[in-house]
């Protein structure tokens, strides 16, 4: 039996409340992450991602702050990135709550912080997000580019994810900045070219628009898959993703329904 295909709701947190626009007509704060993170549990979501998008060192204890107490209310797993720069960024986080921290930036910059944090923690805490964009000028296509995908790092993403992964990352997450906020699907090329690389889980993110656009995610070689705006704004529900997911012959973890529509 292969493992359930994870589907990963990601959250933007600014200065500790939830950016990019949520409409579920019975949340009666919108930017509560905690809130939201209790919501998206309860309907079936396998694991969260915050991340800390303003993440200057002003805001860091604000977000310690939201993800102890998710940790406290939710009970899946937490991965918690933005700004994380050193192992005592990593232990800060763990120790406020994440299961797991996700590190992009720095880690480009530093490839030794991988294998630090995963000497120290363990390979599972470490996920390396990669925010990648086609640059026919790299060998296989595609490059890193870093901060928040504004520039481009010089780097062929597909040699840089492979090497997070002998570094010790215990996951990567993949990002096509392509796709990113186009709704046209995931990049399913990017998917493939990774997956052919890497054997540590992989992680799609980046131009989900229908729930029909996942299976093709995770027949390309994810084993997670996530999306933000899809489902803040309600065009796409988990319980759809995990259903199209199923009739493609997909495992995937149900949770009983147990609100009385």
């Amino acid at each position: 039996m292969s493992l359930a295909v994870r589907v990963i709701p990601c959250l933007d947190v600014d200065a500790g409340r939830v950016v990019k626009g949520i409409n579920f007509r019975d949340l009666r704060d919108a930017g509560d992450p905690v809130e939201l993170a209790s919501r998206y549990s309860s309907r079936g979501a396998d694991e969260l991602i915050f991340l800390d998008i303003t993440a200057s060192s002003s805001q860091r204890d604000t977000m310690f702050e939201v993800v102890s107490r998710t940790a406290a209310e939710v009970f899946i797993p937490l991965t918690v990135g933005g700004g994380v720069r050193s192992v005592a960024d990593f232990e800060l986080l763990l120790r406020a709550g994440a299961d797991k921290v996700g590190v992009n930036t720095a880690a480009v910059g530093r490839p030794e912080l991988i294998a630090e944090a995963a000497q120290r923690f363990g390979s599972q805490c470490v996920v390396v997000s990669v925010d990648a964009r086609r640059a026919p000028a790299m060998s296989s296509g595609f490059e890193v580019t870093t901060h928040g995908g504004r520039r481009g790092a010089g780097m062929d993403a597909l040699t840089w994810l492979a090497h997070a992964a002998e570094l010790g990352a215990g996951e990567i997450l993949l990002n096509s900045m392509d796709a990113d906020g186009t709704e046209n699907g995931f990049d399913a090329e990017m998917i493939t070219a990774a997956r052919e690389l890497v054997s540590v889980p992989l992680i799609a993110s980046g131009g989900a628009g229908a729930a029909a656009d996942f299976p093709l995610a995770v027949a390309a070689g994810a084993d997670a898959v996530l999306a933000a705006s899809v489902f803040h704004f309600g065009q796409v529900s988990i319980d759809e993703v995990k259903q199209e997911l199923a009739e493609a012959g997909y495992p995937v973890r149900r949770v009983p329904s147990t609100h009385g529509h």
